[in-house]
Formats: structure tokens, C-alpha cells, sequence
């Protein structure tokens, strides 16, 4: 079964992460290379991403068959999305339990949605 892990944040915890030397951000980043590792090796890991500022965001309708664009986060919300896993592993149990081995994880929202198989009408 295919999982989305999406990992939220807010402007506050960005703050304090770019306020950190190179050397903490270094230090801070080893939990994730070990993650990444460990669920790489078990095959469970498909994708993993940071995601850049909500900021740099782009808002994108197709009106008319023309894209029309904003600036922004869609959401006017606090929590911001700002990365995620795409696992591959055995059950929605299975992902909450690598949920408690992200190191954000105790300072963030975290959901775990599954992944629609579609492949049925393909």
C-alpha cells in the first residue's frame, strides 16, 4: 500500500531553522539522511521532499483553457505544507510508527493519507 506523509509547518519554525548555523542545520539534518536510509533500505521509501517557503508558491487555475496564476499558499492557514514522504509499506500502521521516526514529527502536524490505486481504470 502507497501512504502520502505530509509533514506541516508554520512561519515560527521556519524562523528558528533559519536562525541556526550551517553547522546545527547540518546536525539537524543527519535524523533525516538516517530516515531516508533506513526506509530506502527496507524499500519503503518512493519520494521524500522539503518543500521551499509557502511564499514562493504558485497558485495555478486553468480558466477558459488559459492558466492563470497568484502568488501564495492557496490556503490562508497558519500550518503550511513543507515536505513529505511517498512510502510504500504495509499498512496505515506501518506508516504512523515511521511517522514517530521523523525528527520534525514532535514539533509539527503530521497526517498520513493513503494513496488512491486507480490503476483499475487505466
Amino acid at each position: 500500500m502507497k501512504f502520502l506523509v505530509l509533514i506541516y509547518g508554520n512561519p515560527e519554525s521556519r524562523k528558528v531553522w533559519d536562525a541556526l548555523s550551517d553547522e546545527q542545520k547540518k546536525e539537524g539534518m543527519a535524523g533525516y539522511a538516517a530516515l531516508h536510509e533506513a526506509l530506502a533500505a527496507r524499500g519503503e521509501l518512493i519520494a521524500s521532499e522539503s518543500l521551499d517557503d509557502p511564499a514562493a508558491t504558485k497558485q495555478v487555475l486553468i480558466r477558459d483553457g488559459l492558466p492563470m496564476t497568484t502568488d501564495g499558499p492557496f490556503a490562508e492557514v497558519k500550518e503550511q505544507l513543507a515536505g513529505f514522504y511517498l512510502l510504500d509499506c504495509d499498512s496505515m500502521d506501518r506508516a504512523v510508527e515511521i511517522v514517530g521516526q521523523i525528527p520534525e514529527a514532535p514539533f509539527s502536524v503530521v497526517e498520513v493519507r493513503p494513496v488512491r490505486d486507480l490503476s483499475a481504470y487505466t
